[in-house]
């Protein structure tokens, strides 16, 4: 398989970036967290050119459009327009702002999201999990349910790269992009708001000094109306699902719960543990500054190549294993990565300059509108430090966090609220949203395009909801 090698091209490329950047004469001590730093930039004045925006929108828009109306020019030159859009913004930093550091933070950040994403995506893939029962509306909804519960336990990238194969061979004879759709809803994004692990910007929180605990007696009232209201919403569409493959022979089902690939359950193990190996959770773990990888993504990748080299190869036979999906998240979220960083900062300066008008509800469609395209993580963590500056608080440390979380939860509340559960309003809003879509494309069925998407199901389905948890909870 040919694609891994392009990948680690393109890792090397990053690599080069830093290394230059270094050369250059940038002096950057690392975040433990590997976060984007933009909250510092903006609040001292490294604000680019509004029109620096201009490459994010035109990427955003040829991932719309490409598969719709270019679609062999986009399927063979994507890797190339994403690339290059964001090297435009790297150019532009390096030489016309003298600014190093927002690029290697992304670099940075971007290396531990594809060794987070490309670990779960590999050892999942050598899990092979075959139920075999009866696809209804009811099996439908528990399934999904289960989904949505686990993702808080292996985080919403592992639950979905785990979990859509088995879904989607469980639902063969009636398979249709609502379905995915779904699946995405509440698999990829909204089961995951309960837990740090769960998604991206929660697990950030945790590392800024949000107690792990924090999230589950804050969110779980609003989490469960809104995974039940999306159940609910979902089984009617499955009801009226009458599709079934026509066929003379009775179709008898055991029953059971068929799983092999045991042994890659270790490596998903890993994947979880190696997320909490950061110095700014424990501080025996080790700083491998300015090396831009860190020992949790040196265990990612590591396992990336056991778990491929050492997979059973008829577990991936039959999941039809290649590395298409990882390779178009890949490429194109390097250039979404590199082209928000512009976004990121005049929105953090806009924030920093506005905090004191901000409310509970602005902070919830900010927080939540913005990380429907942009990177939900940096989005957060703007945010959180325009909230904790209403009260002159510092989210660079820990103590000023957990004072801002003793003080008033319900700005907390509403930005990680709204940056998991608005992931889901479009395919790139989180990172396992354009993998489960690639996955089935590859499988076969025919996922809806970028606008459709909206149009036909997050607008009309997740937004009524969304207004009514911020009449509820944040008016």
């Amino acid at each position: 398989m040919r694609y891994p090698g392009r990948i680690i091209k393109t890792v090397i490329l990053l690599l080069f970036i830093y290394s230059n950047a270094k050369a250059a004469g940038m002096s950057v001590v690392q975040e433990t967290s590997n976060s984007l730093n933009v909250i510092e930039q903006a609040a001292g004045h490294l604000v680019p050119s509004p029109y620096m925006v201009i490459p994010f929108i035109l990427l955003l828009l040829m991932i719309a459009t490409g598969p719709l109306f270019y679609k062999h020019f986009w399927g063979k030159h994507y890797p190339k327009l994403s690339v290059i859009l964001g090297l435009v913004v790297v150019l532009y930093y390096i030489l016309l702002m003298n600014d190093y550091n927002s690029i290697v933070h992304t670099v940075t950040e971007y290396i531990s999201f594809i060794a987070l994403l490309s670990s779960l995506f590999v050892a999942s893939g050598g899990i092979y999990i075959k139920i075999d029962r009866k696809a209804t509306p009811f099996m439908n909804v528990l399934f999904l349910f289960f989904g949505a519960v686990i993702s808080n336990i292996i985080g919403t990238t592992g639950a979905s790269m785990l979990l859509i194969r088995p879904f989607i061979k469980m639902n063969q004879n009636r398979i249709k992009a609502y379905h995915v759709i779904f699946y995405i809803f509440l698999i990829s994004n909204i089961g995951g708001a309960l837990t740090p692990i769960g998604d991206p910007p929660l697990f950030i929180g945790f590392l800024r000094g949000v107690p792990f605990f924090w999230v589950i007696p804050n969110v779980w009232f609003i989490w469960i109306p809104a995974i039940l209201f999306v159940l609910a919403v979902f089984f009617v569409f499955d009801s009226l699902n009458k599709k079934e493959n026509v066929s003379k022979v009775e179709i008898n089902y055991s029953g059971k719960i068929e799983f092999r690939g045991i042994r890659n359950l270790v490596y998903l193990a890993v994947i979880i543990i190696s997320v909490f190996l950061d110095p700014g959770v424990f501080s025996w773990v080790p700083d491998l500054y300015p090396f831009p990888l860190g020992i949790r993504e040196i265990l990612m990748f590591t396992v990336v190549f056991l778990s491929f080299k050492r997979a059973d190869k008829e577990i991936l036979r039959l999941n039809e294993f290649d590395f298409e999906p990882i390779k178009e998240v890949a490429y194109l979220f390097i250039g979404i990565f590199l082209t928000m960083v512009p976004a990121l900062q005049i929105i953090a300066e806009e924030a920093r300059i506005n905090r004191d008008a901000l409310d509970a509800g602005t902070f919830y469609w900010a927080s939540g509108g913005l990380s429907s395209f942009l990177d939900n993580t940096p989005t957060y963590l703007n945010f959180l430090s325009a909230a904790m500056g209403k009260y002159a608080l510092n989210v660079n440390i820990k103590s000023h966090v957990l004072d801002f979380v003793a003080q008033d939860v319900i700005y907390l509340r509403a930005i990680s609220v709204g940056s998991v559960f608005f992931g889901s309003m479009t395919y790139i809003g989180n990172g396992p949203n354009f993998m489960v879509k690639s996955i089935c494309e590859r499988a076969g069925i025919e996922m809806p395009s970028f606008f459709t998407y909206m149009v036909k199901y997050s607008i009309p389905i997740l937004l009524p909801l969304f207004f009514i948890i911020y009449y509820l909870f944040f008016h």
